[in-house]
């Protein structure tokens, strides 16, 4: 009869366990890592698509009003300055009003000379706050900020504006003008 041998154990070397469990460990947090990154960038994703919405939703008031932007900023006239009038969200951007991350929007419009006179320039604005999103009548996209970030400048166009509203990623604003 032969005798067995002891060493011809069946199993796994406690190396090869700490390796797999290493393995399993380094996979769970680029998952981990990841997963917050693209969530953002999915909610800011629908963010530019909300913008884009109510991009086209002046366009429309715009024709409807024979081009007078300035009455949606609570204007009588494209000279006056607005007195910050707040927009319904739920008309402009989506029938919920509400930003991805389930916040009502807060939407404004101002006059060129309203929004100036809350402290903007052509060469800085006021980071907007989560869910913000402002309609600046009378601006367009190309002013910058000192870290070289798109804010609304002054345009004399009748039917210029920019909007300007929060993401969460770069440089937490985000620009878009109807130019």
């Amino acid at each position: 009869m032969a005798k067995e041998n002891i060493n011809s154990k069946k199993g796994f070397t406690i190396i090869e366990v700490v390796l797999v469990l290493a393995i399993a460990g380094l996979i769970f947090l680029m998952v981990f890592i990841a997963l917050p990154a693209m969530q953002r960038n999915q909610r800011d994703t629908q963010r530019r698509n909300d913008y884009s919405m109510l991009s086209s939703a002046i366009t429309s008031y715009s024709s409807s009003n024979q081009g007078k932007l300035y009455r949606l900023a609570g204007a009588t006239s494209a000279v006056t300055e607005s007195k910050n009038k707040v927009l319904d969200a739920k008309t402009y951007i989506n029938k919920e009003g509400q930003d991805p991350n389930g916040k009502d929007y807060v939407l404004t419009a101002y006059t060129w000379k309203g929004w100036t006179a809350k402290g903007n320039s052509a060469t800085s604005a006021n980071k907007p706050a989560e869910s913000t999103v402002n309609v600046i009548v009378g601006a367009d996209c190309t002013g910058y900020d000192s870290r070289g970030y798109s804010i609304p400048k002054d345009n004399a166009s009748s039917r210029a504006f920019a909007i300007f509203g929060y993401i969460e990623s770069g440089s937490n604003t985000y620009c878009a003008d109807s130019q």
